[in-house]
Order: C-alpha cells, then sequence, then structure tokens
C-alpha cells in the first residue's frame, strides 16, 4: 500500500499497450460515464503478468461531486490460462479430425452436416462447401439405406452408440463406395447431447476381395 499512494496508477503500473485504453476508461468514470468488465493485464512487483476484469466507478462525495474513481477488479487469470488451453485442445482436435487417414463427418441434432474432414471429400468427391449445413441422410445416402442409417444416427442423438455399421455411399460421380461406420455420441462442455461423430472406414476392396474368395 505505502509504495502505491501518491503514484500515477496509469503510468506507473499499466503496461504501455494498454496505458491509452485504461486511461479513457478512467477518464470516463472521471466524467460519470462507467464502464463494466473491462479487460486489463496488470504487471506484479515481479513482473508476472495478471489478467483483470475491471469495473471502473464513478466516486462522489457527500454533495455529489465527482472526486475520483474507484476500481473493482477480479482476477481472471486463470480463467483465461483455461480457455486458452480449451482453445489449444480444439484446435488440436479439430486438426486431428481434419488430416485423420479415415472419413469423419459430423451432423447436428437436426441431422445437418456440421463436419466433414478431407478423407470424407477424397473419397465421395462432395467438397466440405458442398456437404456442409445439408441433410446427410436425405441428400447423400441411397433410398434403400436412408432408414437404416437414420436409425444409427437417432440412437447416437439418443445417446445408444453403433460401432461397425456397414453400408453403401454413391460418390459424386455416382460410384459405389463400402463404408464401416462408428456413430459417436457428441456432447457438449455441459453433457448436453449436440450431435454425432460418424468415423467411418473405407472398406471396398475388402469386400470386393471377399466376394472374389467367396466366388473362387
Amino acid at each position: 500500500k505505502d509504495e502505491v499512494f501518491g503514484k500515477n496508477l496509469v503510468d506507473e503500473y499499466i503496461s504501455d499497450e494498454f496505458r491509452e485504453s485504461v486511461r479513457q476508461v478512467l477518464d470516463d468514470a472521471l466524467h460519470g460515464q462507467q464502464t463494466d468488465n473491462y479487460q486489463v493485464p496488470l504487471f506484479t512487483k515481479h513482473g508476472d503478468r495478471v489478467e483483470v476484469l475491471l469495473n471502473a466507478t464513478t466516486r462522489v462525495d457527500a454533495a455529489g461531486t465527482i472526486v475520483g474513481v474507484v476500481g473493482v477488479g477480479q482476477d481472471i487469470t486463470a480463467i483465461n490460462q483455461s480457455q486458452a488451453e480449451l482453445t489449444r485442445v480444439a484446435n488440436d482436435l479439430q486438426l486431428l479430425i481434419e488430416t485423420a487417414n479415415a472419413p469423419i463427418f459430423g451432423i447436428d441434432t437436426n441431422g445437418f452436416v456440421n463436419e466433414w474432414n478431407r478423407k470424407a471429400a477424397a473419397i465421395t468427391g462432395f467438397s466440405r462447401e458442398e456437404v456442409m449445413g445439408k441433410d446427410l441422410v436425405r441428400r447423400f445416402i441411397t433410398p434403400e439405406y436412408q432408414d437404416s442409417v437414420g436409425e444409427v444416427l437417432h440412437k447416437a442423438l439418443q445417446g445408444e452408440e453403433t460401432a461397425n455399421f456397414e453400408f453403401p455411399l454413391y460418390t459424386k460421380d455416382g460410384e459405389r463406395v463400402e463404408v464401416l461406420l462408428n456413430a459417436t455420441t457428441r456432447r457438449s462442455a455441459t453433457g448436453a447431447i449436440v450431435g454425432v461423430v460418424g468415423v467411418g472406414q473405407n472398406i471396398t476392396e475388402l469386400k470386393r476381395g471377399q466376394a472374389e474368395l467367396t466366388r473362387v
């Protein structure tokens, strides 16, 4: 306390890149315009960065004259670090999905495509842009398999996952591709079901080999 009393708050304790914005917030409060939830970094005596969420409130005397500003802050350093880590993990997972050597798709609770990785695009010939937001079953599954695939996805949306479900996909060029599908329930951070992730395996060549062995 003794080290800071009488010192200029902005010039002494706010880093260069935030001085003007913090000074503006305090100046606004000195003119009666209060600011809520302003995020600013402070640097400790030892040089550590602390993220603070600040409410700047006008301070008035008994006569109603503005005499200063009171800042009420909350240390949100740990929260920001957690959010940054979650973002990093989410980005890593997204990269893993996108570059996986297996077709991966996702749908929302209405059955509309919201995930379509490179392998899915390569196998089907449909680009991500062509499928996003479209009804997966009605637009990309052949009529004779729409009910069974729809049932698998519906179960996953109810929390009942399915492994090794086999069905054919037809590519953009009309070729038949045999897919072995695992349908997994997708949940939000709170546990609410928000969709389905399907991880497939192209077993076309395997099926052809089995058919050839059977024929022989």
